[in-house]
């Protein structure tokens, strides 16, 4: 939806006046209160309705995180695993 609404917004634009408008979307304020807009969001729409989902994001984002940290280790076993088959 977010890009959506960027995609719309600089539809219009040429693209010299784009870099105008994208740099106050970069600053610290800007950003800061983006992300508080999506928490104020996020707590009406789960956690006020008492909705069992963010147990579900918890849960997901607990397993992509450690898939993503025990993936470099599964890529050098992967690999040697490769070069022993070749050896042999």
């Amino acid at each position: 939806m977010a890009l959506r609404r960027f995609y719309h917004e600089i539809k219009g634009k040429k693209v010299s006046e784009v870099p105008e408008h994208v740099k106050p979307m970069l600053s610290f304020d800007y950003i800061k209160k983006a992300i508080q807009r999506g928490m104020d969001n996020y707590h009406a729409k789960y956690i006020e309705t008492s909705s069992p989902e963010p147990l579900f994001h918890i849960c997901y984002g607990g397993m992509i995180f450690s898939y993503l940290v025990a993936l470099p280790h599964e890529r050098r076993h992967l690999e040697h695993q490769q070069q022993h088959a070749q050896h042999h």
